[in-house]
């Protein structure tokens, strides 16, 4: 992984751009750190995925972290913490490490999709 990461589901989605991140104020990152968070905390996180070759493709995102109350939401009202995800959304971690390396770009610097 490019950097420390915080794991979510990202089937867990509140919105379209929010994700569940902790139902604690802390939680052990991909690196084996305790992450104490904050209101408005810059974050990255990932969910687990495999690519169509069968590798490990991480799915990854950055956001900042934000209480959110979910008391109306039944399955959720234990959760604490959100990660409000930012305006890049999601990407596998491949298609991150095809960009750093300046391949397949399209006009606006983001990797061509194929279909």
């Amino acid at each position: 992984m490019d950097q420390a990461r915080i794991y979510v589901d990202f089937n867990e989605m509140v919105d379209h751009n929010t994700v569940l991140l902790s139902k604690d104020d802390t939680k052990i990152n991909s690196q084996g750190n305790v992450i104490t968070f904050y209101e408005g905390m810059p974050v990255g996180i990932y969910s687990d995925d495999i690519s169509d070759n069968g590798e490990v493709d991480h799915l990854i995102a950055e956001g900042i972290a934000t209480k959110k109350n979910l008391s109306n939401y039944p399955y959720w009202q234990h959760v604490k913490w959100c990660c409000r995800i930012n305006l890049d959304g999601m990407i596998h971690e491949s298609d991150l490490k095809k960009e750093t390396k300046g391949e397949d770009k399209n006009d606006e610097g983001r990797i061509k999709e194929t279909v």
